[in-house]
């Protein structure tokens, strides 16, 4: 997605990104997910394709495919070859258990531009699987390969003691990396607990600092503030773009404004109509965790600061601790590779659950 389209898109009517869910099946049961279910049959390749083409057709720069775990799709690469002929910059999301040399090759070719791998611990517990003591060796495939790849965790009580060792190691192995604060679940189905606020404001605030020093630390400004003010019980200004802007495609072919909120529309017969319905406040948004949506929604909210923010355009600044996204304090110089890597522009490369 070229930074010039991804600005054009901003200030159009047209949406940015959307997530397309390959498959509902999940060969994990991480507690803090709702969003598997492995009774659900994989999707037709055929209907991926007109799906994605709908998509497209609506003005999608961006496709980010997740489950579930995508490489439980057997045809994955044709869905990410596809995605690429029709104009796509594509993205993919897994917990590792299924790379190998193999299936990172087969994705390379297919020209998968990132991979976003899942990780919360060091090792695994009841709650999480997702731990490089698993995964770790796998990940040298990714290493050796063309595709872009980050390591993301879910920041909750079970994580916090391994947390600061796995954003290490990740840095450490060359892997941009973050987590994030496991969000409120409006269907109660979660069975994790957040964990203790001063533990978990002492982790963003090192991820700040980290970020600040030029660690490559792949979050936003915007999106480490709105983190510290949901801590913080600090109210924000902003609306929602989610189903505008910024949408999902289930296992079923159906319009999701995200991955909380669904609908029955068929995503085929979804019109810019019914997009700009969306383009509202919802009575949902508040201490929203769906950091795709909110990333994407701030963005267009408010777009010159922002990029200005991200990128390091003129003034370099950063959000200060004050529950509103609009104060600003200096930020240290850091190197604008490492600012533009860590830009989230391309929020579709995120979990939902996370991300």
């Amino acid at each position: 997605m070229s930074r010039l389209g991804m600005a054009r898109r901003v200030f159009d009517r047209k949406p940015l990104a959307c997530h397309l869910y390959v498959t509902d099946q999940c060969n994990l049961d991480c507690h803090y997910c709702a969003e598997y279910d492995n009774s659900v049959a994989h999707p037709q390749l055929d209907d991926l394709k007109r799906w994605m083409s709908k998509a497209r057709e609506l003005g999608c720069l961006h496709l980010g495919l997740q489950g579930g775990e995508p490489l439980l799709y057997p045809d994955l690469p044709e869905v990410v070859r596809y995605a690429k002929g029709i104009g796509f910059s594509v993205s993919a999301s897994t917990n590792g258990y299924l790379l190998s040399a193999s299936v990172v090759k087969e994705l390379e070719d297919a020209g998968l531009d990132t991979m976003q791998v899942s990780v919360d611990r060091m090792t695994p517990t009841e709650s999480t699987r997702k731990a490089l003591k698993t995964i770790g060796p796998k990940l040298v495939h990714l290493q050796e390969s063309k595709i872009k790849t980050q390591l993301s965790g879910v920041l909750f009580d079970d994580t916090l003691s391994e947390c600061r060792e796995v954003l290490d190691t990740a840095l450490g192995m060359g892997f941009s990396s973050h987590f994030r604060l496991v969000h409120p679940d409006p269907r109660q189905s979660f069975r994790v607990t957040v964990g203790e606020r001063e533990r978990l404001s002492s982790f963003l605030d090192e991820m700040t600092t980290r970020k600040s020093g030029g660690e490559r630390i792949h979050t936003s400004w915007t999106i480490l503030n709105y983190q510290r003010s949901m801590l913080d019980g600090q109210a924000l200004d902003w609306t929602c773009r989610a189903g505008y802007k910024y949408f999902f495609i289930s296992s079923q072919g159906k319009f999701w404004p995200c991955s909380m909120v669904r609908t029955e529309i068929d995503i085929e017969d979804v019109t810019q109509a019914v997009l700009d319905s969306y383009d509202r406040k919802k009575s949902c948004q508040e201490s929203c965790g769906v950091y795709c949506v909110v990333s994407t929604s701030l963005l267009i909210d408010r777009p010159f600061r922002t990029i200005v923010r991200e990128l390091g355009v003129g003034p370099q600044q950063i959000p200060i601790r004050s529950g509103q996204v609009e104060d600003l304090a200096p930020l240290p110089h850091v190197e604008n590779d490492v600012r533009d890597e860590n830009l989230e522009i391309e929020p579709a490369v995120e979990d939902s659950h996370v991300a």
